[in-house]
């Protein structure tokens, strides 16, 4: 080996040296809270449930036949059950429902967004922010006095003369809902926002030059250019929603669990710690295969758009 290689090879190890110990803080941070806790859980899902909250030192699955099985208190018989695979569903639905909504009110949003004169952009941004300024208690909370009987909303329409008795929607379906869309939209409109702006106009002004109607040029340009947004944002609401606590709590009295409500149950008042550790991992393995499904489905599209 020459000199001059042997020099590159070194100034190489020193390189590769420094840039392990630059990047090791982020990996003990990643480790200690990413990582660790999920393997405690893991663990925990394992156990038996103490009486009185905690775990005990024994290997048992009861917390994942637990999930589908209940055990008769006679003969201690196995019983499927299906109470948690409702929650799980219904958690689903409302997080897939969240997501779609979401994207219909997001994008054409971003779309104007994007289209304003470069120095109008960083105050669209900035209003689209300006939620993430206050604690999403504190805006989970700011729905329920509007939307509560004696709230603005029934107020407001009762003085109208619309509506003679106060309509109904806290502690429903539609409050959660409604909930979930207020506390997720900014996750949505950011990355399309984000895609949309480089987006280059003169594609779409070409296929307008070649006849192409608006909804062609939406479909067939703007749509497919736009998809990384698209996905970056539809993970970014959906899967949060799927673990969603403050939200459901706050907006559905309790009377409309989701999976973060059942979760946090499991470690308070039903002390049950494996049962809940399992439900968590199992939630966390149904995202990450339907995570892994979407990516690949999604990306083939995003190639050949």
């Amino acid at each position: 080996m020459s000199q001059a290689a042997a020099v590159a090879l070194a100034a190489d190890k020193a390189a590769t040296k420094r840039n392990i110990w630059l990047t090791m803080p982020a990996i003990i941070i990643i480790a200690v809270f990413g990582i660790l806790p999920l393997v405690i859980i893991a663990i925990y899902s394992f156990l038996k449930a103490a009486d009185y909250g905690g775990v005990e030192w024994q290997f048992s699955t009861d917390g994942y036949t637990g999930f589908l099985f209940q055990r008769d208190i006679f003969d201690d018989s196995l019983q499927f059950s299906p109470d948690y695979l409702i929650i799980y569903f219904r958690t689903l639905i409302y997080s897939i429902i969240t997501t779609v909504v979401c994207l219909l009110i997001g994008y054409p949003t971003a779309y104007y967004m994007a289209t304003r004169p470069p120095e109008q952009r960083n105050w669209w941004v900035l209003i689209i922010t300006i939620p993430f300024w206050s604690n999403l208690l504190v805006r989970t909370i700011a729905i329920m006095v509007i939307i509560r009987d004696e709230g603005l909303i029934n107020t407001v329409l009762m003085k109208l003369g619309i509506i003679s008795q106060p309509i109904t929607m806290l502690y429903t379906d539609f409050a959660i809902m409604l909930g979930l869309l207020y506390a997720f939209l900014p996750f949505m409109v950011l990355p399309l926002y984000a895609s949309l702006e480089k987006l280059d106009f003169r594609m779409v002004e070409a296929g307008y030059d070649l006849y192409a109607s608006k909804w062609e040029v939406l479909k067939r340009i703007i749509i497919p250019l736009s998809m990384p947004g698209i996905i970056a944002g539809s993970l970014l609401v959906f899967i949060p929603a799927l673990g969603a606590y403050v939200t459901p709590v706050i907006l559905g009295g309790g009377t409309h669990l989701m999976i973060g409500d059942l979760i946090a149950q499991q470690f308070g008042t039903g002390r049950n710690w494996p049962l809940g550790s399992a439900q968590a991992l199992i939630l966390m393995a149904a995202v990450l295969v339907a995570l892994i499904y979407y990516v690949r489905n999604t990306s083939g599209q995003v190639k050949h758009g």
